[in-house]
């Protein structure tokens, strides 16, 4: 299983013979419900990729509808014969830009990318009342190996239907958003998410270096930091390893 980190929630996943493109925001500043004055953001340095130098990719795989994890302007420089697996809300998207082979996923359903990367959506954040989110178990059929991805809250209450996984990806940065409440976990619930799925790597998402302006910035709040995260880690005892790719670096699970 080899990862690699492009920036904030944009992952290239390479396993079971395939390779994923997640959340991908590559291009142009982000602009969340087209509303410059509530939250634009930008890269500070330029992403590790742009559309045209992506490697060959099999399948784009979209967590949320939310501009930060379903980037417009990315996805319409992208090819539009890639197969899509997207939660509902990300999948009305992509239709509507034109993409041709989208599978939509609810909570626990599946699909399977031929003829070895099985998906399954979990359970992510209520975005908004009646708009959850995914998250995703990515299994390669050959080998057993698991990789879990969710870019905001563990659902706990799920910890035992998930099981035990090889490789987690989550966030240890927390954000509290104004009347919304604590949207992504920070390192505390992180370290609980370990201790239920004790996977042998762990490594950080929802994190780098943006320019933001706007509402919403200057009234989040952020919980946490890698390093504290990393503190406790050490001190609970497990087995698991935190790797922390630098921007455009792989690292092999």
């Amino acid at each position: 299983m080899k990862l690699t980190w492009i920036d904030l929630n944009s992952w290239i996943f390479q396993l079971a013979g395939k390779t994923v493109l997640v959340d991908p925001w590559l291009v142009d500043s982000m602009v969340f419900y087209g509303q410059p004055w509530l939250f634009t953001a930008a890269h500070s340095t330029p992403p590790a990729f742009t559309p045209e130098t992506l490697p060959p990719i099999d399948v784009i795989l979209l967590s949320q509808g939310l501009d930060d994890h379903c980037h417009v302007p990315t996805l319409e420089k992208l090819d539009r014969s890639l197969p899509v697996v997207a939660s509902p809300t990300a999948a009305k998207v992509v239709k509507k830009l034109g993409y041709q082979q989208i599978t939509p996923l609810m909570a626990w359903e599946e699909t399977t990318i031929a003829p070895n990367l099985h998906i399954t959506a979990i359970p992510g954040p209520e975005i908004q009342p009646g708009q959850t989110e995914n998250g995703y178990l990515l299994k390669d059929l050959q080998t057993d190996k698991t990789l879990y991805y969710e870019p905001h809250q563990f659902p706990f209450q799920a910890a035992e239907r998930i099981g035990k996984v090889d490789v987690a990806i989550a966030p240890v940065i927390g954000q509290i958003f104004p009347l919304l409440g604590q949207v992504v976990m920070g390192p505390q619930q992180t370290l609980q998410m370990l201790q239920a799925l004790h996977p042998q790597f762990f490594l950080p998402t929802t994190r780098g270096e943006i320019r933001a302006t706007g509402l919403l910035p200057m009234l989040t709040q952020s919980v946490g930091s890698v390093e504290e995260f990393r503190d406790r880690l050490i001190a609970s005892g497990l087995s698991t390893k935190l790797l922390v790719p630098n921007p455009g670096e792989s690292v092999e699970c």
